[in-house]
């Protein structure tokens, strides 16, 4: 499939795009070398393949939630703007 120049000027004004006549041509080139590779991995060969979700099978890997005590707590609270309890102080996000 060949890229037209009415094509990518039907794009522009879709995006709300204002392309200089320079710069059609460069559009084209660019779209036409995307849709070419996409082409290419559209009609690569999978035959024998196995069905794949991720490049790896790790799913739903969490780490276990528990609580560690911070051993130095005054250096982590020395930038704070305001503390409470040993807690950062910060404003009501929510009425």
């Amino acid at each position: 499939m060949q890229v037209s120049k009415e094509e990518i000027l039907h794009i522009a004004n879709l995006a709300q795009l204002e392309l200089k006549d320079e710069e059609i041509e460069k559009y084209m080139e660019n779209l036409q070398e995307i849709l070419d590779f996409a082409n290419i991995v559209n009609n690569a060969p999978v035959d024998g393949l196995d069905v794949t979700i991720g490049a790896n099978e790790a799913k739903n890997v969490f780490r276990k939630d528990e609580v560690k005590l911070f051993k130095d707590i005054d250096s982590l609270l020395q930038n704070a703007p305001e503390q409470t309890n040993h807690m950062f102080k910060i404003p009501k996000v929510l009425d």
